[in-house]
């Protein structure tokens, strides 16, 4: 998947952050958090070509119901598009 605007993940006091950089910073007031498994997602978007590719690599890693990760996957990107970052 091609990510559209630049971010930096960063870890700040325990929390993990999508920091705005360059341009994308003077077009979004702010900064995104992201739990584990949003920065595990965010890691994987160059590398991966849809949902469903996702959702595979993370149940691996993780202990959930396939249809519940599945869920997630998809709310997650469509908020990141819905930003316009993806």
């Amino acid at each position: 998947m091609k990510i559209k605007r630049e971010f930096v993940l960063r870890e700040i006091a325990g929390d993990i952050l999508l920091v705005p950089a360059g341009k994308t910073a003077l077009d979004l007031n702010g900064m995104i958090t992201l739990n584990a498994v949003g920065a595990d997602i965010w890691k994987m978007l160059p590398e991966v070509k849809d949902a469903d590719e996702i959702t595979a690599r993370l149940l691996e890693e993780y202990d959930a119901p396939a249809e519940e990760i599945k869920t997630d996957v998809i709310a997650f990107l469509d908020k990141l598009r819905e930003l316009g970052i993806v």
